[in-house]
Parts: C-alpha cells; sequence; structure tokens
C-alpha cells in the first residue's frame, strides 16, 4: 500500500526549533519525529512511501535513509517550489498512480489506525476521505459537516466566529483515487483544504469523513510538541539500559530508557517515563520527573530539578536550576540558579548565566547570551536569524 508523506515546510511556528532541522526532523523522546510515523505507517502495511522534500529536505533523507531500517521502500521529490500540500502530491504523481493512496503530513505524530481508514475509503465509494477528529478549538483547522452516512456536506478552512459549525477537524490524512490528479494544477500552489475539497464538491464530487481514534497532532507548536513526546514516554514500558550504568546510591522510579555510559549520582532521583541519551552524566541530589526526555552528551550538575521537559543533545544544566515543562535545544548553557518556567523554547547554543529566570511561554533565539541574574519575560530575538514564527 502507497503513502504520500508531505514534508516541505519550514515550521515557523515553532522557530527556533525549526532553523537547523526540517519540522519532521524534531525529536520526540530522543528520536526525529518522522521516524516515529515512519515505524507506525510500516507496521500497518503502508511500505511503499513517497516523501515530497522542500526545506532542508536533506536532513529527512538522513533520517530515513532509503527505508529499508523500517522494512519499507522510501522514495523521495523535491519540491523546487512551494507548490501547497496538493500542489506536492500532485508533483509526486508517476509514483502514486495506479491505486488509492493514503497522504499524510510529516510532522504527524500519530496512533491511529490508518489501515482501517484506508480500508473504509475502498469501499465507500469517494473520491477521497478526510480523517476527521473531534477537538475542543477547532478554529486552526478544516472543519466539516457530516451526515449519517459520512458524506461530507460543508468544509470550512480555519473558520472566524460564528463559523464552526462542527468541532470535527481534519487531520490533514487523507485517502485519494488515483483520479484526484485530475483537478489538481500542474506546477503552481493549490491546497487541499482551501482550493481542492470546495472545488470538488462544487462540481458534485463525493467526499466522506472518517472519524478517527486516538492520539493525533500536526505538531504545530510547543505545547503540541510537549504533547506528542507524553504519548511517546507512555509507551516505555520497562526501564531498560543500552550499554553502562554507574549509580551511586540513586533512586530509579520506572520505565526509564537509558543509553549507554551513563552516571547517576548520589541521592539523585529519575521518576518515568523519562527516556535518556548516550554519555549523560546526572549529578547528586538531581531530581528528572516524569515526562522528561534528555539527549547525548549532556551534563547536569548537582541540586538541579528537571519536571517534564524535552532537553536535546550536548546541554549544560547548572547546579540548583530548574527546568519545568519547557524544550532545551542542542548544546544549550545554562548557569547556575536559573529557572526556566513551562512552555518556554530556548534555541541552540544560547548561554544563560547565573541566576537567570525565564518567564513562561517565552522563547529564545539562537546563541543568545543572556546576561547573569537578567529576568526574561518577552522573546530574545537574535537578528543573525529569521526573526518570524507564524505561518506553517
Amino acid at each position: 500500500m502507497k503513502v504520500c508523506i508531505m514534508c516541505g515546510g519550514e515550521g515557523t511556528r515553532l522557530r527556533p526549533l525549526t532553523f537547523e532541522r526540517p519540522k519532521p526532523c524534531i525529536p520526540i523522546a530522543g528520536i526525529p519525529s518522522i521516524q516515529h510515523l515512519v515505524v507506525h505507517l510500516a507496521n500497518l502495511g503502508f511500505t511503499d512511501i513517497v516523501i515530497t522534500l522542500g526545506y532542508l529536505g536533506d536532513r529527512i533523507r538522513e533520517a530515513l535513509g532509503d527505508g529499508s531500517l523500517y522494512s519499507a521502500e522510501i522514495t523521495y521529490v523535491e519540491e523546487k517550489t512551494k507548490l501547497g500540500t496538493a500542489g506536492s502530491v500532485k508533483n509526486a504523481q508517476e509514483y502514486l498512480d495506479g491505486m488509492p493512496f493514503l497522504v499524510v503530513g510529516g510532522d504527524h505524530v500519530t496512533d491511529i489506525n490508518l489501515l482501517e481508514f484506508y480500508r473504509e475509503h475502498n469501499k465507500n465509494g469517494a473520491i477521497t476521505s478526510i480523517g476527521l477528529i473531534g477537538i475542543d478549538d477547532p478554529s486552526e483547522y478544516g472543519i466539516a459537516e457530516i451526515d449519517a452516512t459520512f458524506t461530507i456536506q460543508r468544509f470550512k478552512e480555519k473558520p472566524a466566529p460564528g463559523e464552526i459549525f462542527s468541532n470535527l477537524a481534519s487531520t490533514g490524512m487523507y485517502v485519494c483515487n488515483p483520479e484526484i490528479f485530475d483537478h489538481i494544477p500542474t506546477g503552481r500552489k493549490f491546497d487541499f483544504a482551501r482550493d481542492l475539497f470546495p472545488s470538488l464538491m462544487n462540481q458534485g464530487h463525493t467526499l466522506k469523513g472518517w472519524l478517527a481514534r486516538g492520539n493525533w497532532t500536526d505538531v504545530g507548536s510547543p505545547s503540541m510538541l510537549r504533547q506528542a513526546e507524553r504519548w511517546k514516554l507512555n509507551e516505555v514500558g520497562i526501564t531498560t539500559i543500552q550499554g553502562t550504568l554507574n549509580v551511586h546510591n540513586a533512586q530509579i522510579t520506572g520505565p526509564v530508557r537509558f543509553g549507554d555510559l551513563i552516571t547517576l549520582g548520589a541521592r539523585s532521583r529519575v521518576i518515568g517515563p523519562v527516556s535518556v541519551g548516550k554519555g549523560v552524566n546526572i549529578g547528586e541530589d538531581v531530581i528528572i520527573g516524569p515526562y522528561t526526555s534528555i539527549g547525548d552528551n549532556c551534563i547536569i550538575n548537582n541540586r538541579a530539578k528537571i519536571f517534564s521537559s524535552s532537553i536535546y543533545s550536548g546541554v549544560s544544566i547548572g547546579t540548583c536550576s530548574t527546568i519545568s515543562g519547557s524544550i532545551i535545544d542542542n548544546d544549550v548553557t545554562i548557569g547556575d540558579h536559573c529557572s526556566i518556567e513551562h512552555d518556554t523554547v530556548i534555541g541552540p547554543r544560547a548561554i544563560l548565566r547565573e541566576g537567570v529566570v525565564v518567564h513562561s511561554r517565552t522563547r529564545l533565539w539562537p546563541e543568545v547570551n543572556v546576561k547573569e541574574g537578567e529576568v526574561v519575560k518577552e522573546y530574545v530575538l537574535n537578528d543573525t536569524f529569521d526573526t518570524r514564527c507564524e505561518g506553517s
């Protein structure tokens, strides 16, 4: 079975995490997000995988290779100019023709049974089927109204107040018949939700909805990224050690996934689910709370506290510093006695001197240097990098 994974976007809404990696390569529990997706699809039988590439596409090639590690075959299709969601799939038509195919976003994290979705589409007689899921706030998504036969009666992309006639949001996952290509123009920007679906409905084509059950997010914000990581950490069923773990009178409450060459100092506590990469040095009297992931080669000094956070690789956290519900990118240095409040994102190679306090929902751009004792209440930008954080 064929699936097209769209990986063309720049991920501007997730900056500073996407300056040096595409959104599908953001690590979740220490593994690039796209790997989680490909494993899930291949396990369901979608082993003929076509990936459309745009922004920093080489990083996605490096993360996945030819697909053999996942018992799949991956074909990459370059997108020279921005073609939109439907346009990017049209650009890969030669590899998708001949049978119905699944379409998903490269930033999706899900455990939904998409094989059930695919089979249901093959029975319903529609030109395309849209995966729908009920959410509390559908204003940032396309929404659909369906009847008792699951036929879509209305579809509205990003409805304004007063236009939210349904809380069934499009997941951006579709099953399409090959004739869909006859309705997508070649070589210009064209989106599924904004352009193709309204056009098909105006022409009298039947579109069906499929009500998804399970976990799904398109990782459009740091909070969504943290939620996706919680799901993946919940899959850490038992404590495992992939090499050497040196423990000095510490306490481990599983499940915890340890990499190789880990040192855990006296009286420190790790409460799972937690994932720790290789070469991590954890000092004395440290607390690492549930739903935390730590990348490779990190240093966590004495009496530091980390709760429900994503710590990427090469990070150094100072003595008596606290990090809560935040994302810390590669090679960040956090000094002693710092406090990083929830929903903070710190870009790669940033330096926070001793005693810095970062207020919640704040982002620090790559390579910024925050002075000793400073209280950060708003975004700290670096003009060397693009300062936009809205869009895709």
